[in-house]
């Protein structure tokens, strides 16, 4: 390990010492500080996400608001890390929760803040310090953040930003200073890292991919269906744990909705990423987008049909393309992460639940009917973290996040967020 990234993982180490015992409501005065420097500074920030991965402007300013957004709820949130009593027969009966120490987090690009904050934050709160492992094209993103947070007055090593690459992270892993780790990323990234977390007794946290049902029976609002619907499966280019990416339509509605879902679709043509009008624009990298065609490619070969093609257009960018997916296609097994959505049709609801079951993944789901038995049936028997009615897929601080199945676990945002990265420490006695 090179003597700077020991350095910094001491002076992390350190800095924990000191900031575990710093009041709570102190910890939020000075979350809420860096939420108005993001907020007052979106535009700024926002240009370096989509400089570094291409995302349209409007959607980088954006992600940096829903930050500051997201740090003011835990700047005002309920301390539930506060001793808590327990009725007994003992004169010492508490529960006091206390943080492990310095987490990594390894992060990835598609959005570079929100996926960054959204893991140190809560952790921070609870009284942790952050070691920040981000990708390989977002350490710009990674070292404004911490500038961020020193310029509202968090003590050096509280979150420090490590320039280093993915072969690095099992080291710095197994560095007896580092209590825990938090990703989001692969399958794969998810698998390595949780087993070089097991190995060393240290506590993990997953979010991985997916690929998320969007579900529309017959009684819902097609119109608005249709128009969220290519929302859900194209902002940031398709490049979204949670996009919609398998669209399962009753086939009592296939001949009405399905045009109209065609029709907004194609609204979204690749332009600038710096012109605050455009809704698409290119992928991160061109080795992401080579790995999107050859997935389209596998598609076709094992019965795919085309609906709207995917034509890719320079070498990182697409116009958006949709397919006819059957049970079976081994493209259902893997996740889709680019501007590629795929079409399936059921027969009833009891087929619907099955298509969006039958595959590796449990992140999130939605279902568009207004039909509450309806809504009911698949609330209960959707295997993932989330369950939206009527509504896309997003995040928000109030509600807890993750997955299950190949999906990771543990849970981001939320009061539940605060309990992942302390240990729950039994005081019993007289």
């Amino acid at each position: 390990m090179e003597q700077s990234i020991e350095n910094k993982l001491i002076k992390a180490d350190k800095a924990f010492s000191e900031w575990k015992k710093t009041p709570f409501e102190d910890r939020q005065k000075l979350i809420a500080k860096a939420a108005e420097i993001l907020k007052n500074n979106s535009e700024k920030f926002g240009s370096i996400i989509t400089t570094e991965m291409n995302k349209p402007i409007s959607q980088s300013i954006a992600e940096v608001e829903k930050c500051a957004l997201m740090m003011n709820y835990y700047a005002d949130a309920e301390n539930i890390l506060k001793p808590e009593k327990v009725d007994s027969e003992y004169s010492y009966s508490e529960i006091h929760y206390v943080p492990k120490g310095v987490i990594l987090g390894v992060m990835p690009w598609n959005f570079p803040f929100w996926q960054v904050l959204r893991f140190a934050v809560p952790a921070i709160l609870a009284g942790n310090t952050v070691v920040l492992k981000h990708a390989s094209i977002c350490f710009g993103s990674g070292n404004a953040i911490e500038e961020v947070l020193l310029e509202a007055g968090f003590p050096e090593g509280i979150f420090q930003n490590l320039e280093v690459g993915h072969n690095e992270v099992k080291e710095i892993l197994e560095h007896e200073a580092v209590k825990g780790v938090s990703l989001t990323g692969s399958g794969r990234a998810g698998a390595e890292v949780a087993s070089t977390a097991g190995l060393n007794m240290k506590k993990s946290l997953l979010e991985l991919g997916g690929s998320d049902a969007f579900i529309v029976l017959d009684d819902a609002d097609l119109d608005k269906a249709a128009k969220v619907g290519a929302q859900a499966r194209l902002q940031n280019c398709g490049q979204t744990c949670v996009a919609a990416k398998r669209f399962i339509i009753d086939e009592k509605i296939e001949d009405v909705f399905l045009p109209k879902f065609i029709e907004e679709y194609k609204k979204f043509v690749p332009g600038n990423p710096m012109d605050k009008e455009t809704k698409i624009s290119g992928m991160a990298r061109p080795d992401l987008a080579d790995d999107l065609e050859k997935q389209f490619k596998k598609a076709l070969e094992n019965g795919a049909e085309i609906m709207i093609p995917l034509e890719r257009i320079s070498d990182h960018e697409f116009k958006p393309g949709l397919i006819r997916v059957y049970e079976g296609n081994p493209i259902l097994q893997e996740e889709l992460f680019g501007p590629l959505g795929m079409v399936m049709v059921a027969k009833n609801d009891e087929e619907a639940l099955k298509m969006a079951n039958d595959i590796p993944f449990g992140l999130s789901n939605s279902v568009w009917t207004n039909d509450k038995d309806r809504q009911l049936f698949f609330i209960e028997n959707l295997e993932s973290g989330t369950v939206n009615i009527n509504r896309m897929t997003s995040s928000d601080p109030r509600f807890p996040f993750g997955g299950t199945k190949a999906s990771g676990y543990g849970t981001e945002l939320s009061l539940l967020a605060l309990k992942e990265f302390v240990t729950a420490k039994t005081i019993v006695g007289n």
